[in-house]
């Protein structure tokens, strides 16, 4: 079970499911009115970084469009597997969803869903698709037609921020992996999983690896924790 919650996860242990620890990076709004103010919160540097950053997407003449399920039309759902699927293909590899997959959640679950496109001139020439509910964003899938300094920060990031705090949503989950994040000003937080094997030699090795692996994480965490961009007064 992937992210349980620590509740969940004490259950899943009692139950012989081994318990592993992770580190993810996720973006608080701690009661932020508008982008300005969380660059404000952030060290000098960091915050002429990140306006720099958005400046040269803009510098690019790319507009944004922030679209809610029920709006978004099927001609939109076709841009957008085809960013989809162009994360795959420039590794080689076809993404595991499908076409009528997006169309599914589309229809049954539109509010919960929130996709960015990014229009240069008439052009769309990328898009992303995030879930949420009443108080989190999470940032899912993403693609473009190319490759465009600073696109994928702005689209994944930026523009999530900013949508988090137009919404008053809390937390901005914007996916696993990425240091690149923390000086974007996303912290890293634990996060767990529980795990059964049913062989019991194979378990057992793999319960003394979570166990040594265990300290390795916190230490990561708290090594991570001190490069992020917030000021310090």
């Amino acid at each position: 079970m992937l992210f349980p919650t620590t509740e969940e996860s004490e259950l899943l242990t009692e139950q012989n499911l081994l318990p592993r620890e992770g580190c993810q990076f996720h973006w608080f709004n701690r009661d932020y009115r508008t982008f300005d103010d969380f660059l404000q919160a952030l060290s000098s540097r960091k915050r002429k970084y990140i306006r720099r950053e958005r400046q040269t997407v803009r510098d690019q003449d790319i507009k944004f469009e922030q679209i809610e399920g029920q709006a978004i039309t099927a001609a939109q759902w076709k841009h957008f597997y085809v960013f989809y699927q162009s994360t795959y293909l420039v590794r080689g590899r076809h993404g595991y969803l499908n076409q009528e997959f997006f169309l599914q959640i589309g229809a049954t679950m539109p509010d919960n869903l929130l996709m960015i496109l990014a229009r240069q001139g008439s052009q769309i020439i990328a898009g992303a698709l995030f879930f949420k509910d009443n108080e989190r964003l999470y940032g899912r899938y993403w693609g473009s037609l190319d490759e465009y300094r600073f696109l994928h920060f702005e689209t994944c990031f930026y523009q999530g921020i900013d949508y988090s705090i137009q919404r008053g949503l809390r937390q901005f989950d914007a996916g696993a992996q990425g240091e690149h994040k923390i000086q974007r000003g996303f912290e890293p937080v634990q996060t767990l999983s529980n795990h059964w094997l049913k062989h019991p030699t194979f378990a057992s090795a793999i319960a003394d690896f979570l166990e040594r692996e265990r300290g390795y994480i916190e230490s990561y965490r708290a090594e991570a924790s001190k490069l992020l961009p917030f000021r310090k007064d």
